[in-house]
């Protein structure tokens, strides 16, 4: 495991890179959500290791990368990605992007198209919602008013399913993981939260062209309210991808199922069948 310092316009990043043995399919680079950084795929290593080569970027606005001013966009985010395929020397890669990581990994794939082999999308959306939209106006409010501990559980409340939407696996235990990690967050790391929130408020979230060539699959948790499965099926739809949702899961799929979810990747990523016991039926919106 190794973490390379890499620079793009004047912005330093980060790249950790996870390398195996012998791979079965080309590098997969992993692009987590706003609050999250080089860290917190970490346990995904494990299961993945066996396929390919991880790499998780921390992009400039993430982590200990470069803070990133809210004027920049996803187009930028997603030169910065193709930046570090080139400097690390890898060819075509499979993408896994996750909420805001969803966003920049899809700008990746329309601008770079000879780059990218396989794309997975989990928990995205067309367009910004109304409701999330309040949500950011809502938080920069709270953080101005140093109001953190009601913040920390407005946010959980937005990207968690209400108890009465279904079952969850470890709701109870997410929810105070999630409401801890934003009542904690540093003063550096809190400005960069709430830059994320503005830049999505600022900037597309998805461009309908131009179209993806590559391989794509889409998905979310069944109970995920924040990108709820209508908009994911949406998304598959334009795209020409494939669509599924995992049970007993909301928008925080990647901590509620790990497991479930890294044997999703790895299949994907693979080309093997997704026929698992935690999928809902896949459905297909690939041209015939």
């Amino acid at each position: 495991m190794t973490d390379r310092e890499l620079d793009y316009r004047g912005f330093r990043f980060l790249a950790r890179a996870a390398a195996p043995g012998p791979s079965s399919t080309e590098p997969l680079i992993v692009l987590g959500g706003s609050s999250q950084d080089r860290f917190s795929w970490l346990r995904y290593e494990r299961w993945l290791l066996p396929h390919t080569t991880v790499l998780t970027l921390e992009l400039p606005g993430y982590g200990d990368a470069d803070p990133l001013p809210v004027e920049y966009g996803m187009d930028f985010l997603a030169d910065t990605v193709r930046h570090a395929t080139e400097a690390l020397s890898l060819g075509r890669v499979n993408v896994f992007g996750a909420c805001f990581g969803a966003s920049i990994a899809l700008r990746f794939a329309q601008r770079h198209p000879d780059r990218i082999a396989r794309l997975m999308l989990g928990g995205t959306a067309t367009e910004i919602s109304p409701e999330y939209t309040a949500a950011a106006k809502r938080w920069r409010r709270m953080v101005n008013e140093g109001q953190f501990d009601d913040m920390a559980q407005d946010m959980v409340e937005q990207f968690m399913a209400p108890p009465d939407h279904g079952i969850v696996r470890r709701r109870a235990a997410v929810a105070r993981l999630m409401r801890q990690r934003f009542a904690t967050l540093t003063e550096r790391e809190l400005a960069m939260d709430i830059t994320h929130h503005e830049r999505l408020l600022t900037h597309p979230w998805s461009l309908p062209e131009p179209t993806v060539t590559a391989p794509v699959l889409v998905f979310t948790g069944e109970h995920d309210t924040i990108t709820p499965p209508p908009v994911g099926r949406r998304v598959a739809s334009t795209l020409g991808a494939r669509f599924t949702t995992i049970k007993e899961a909301d928008h925080l799929v990647q901590i509620e199922r790990d497991t479930d979810l890294a044997d999703l990747m790895a299949r994907f990523f693979t080309d093997q069948p997704l026929d698992a016991a935690y999928l809902n039926p896949v459905e297909d919106f690939r041209s015939t």
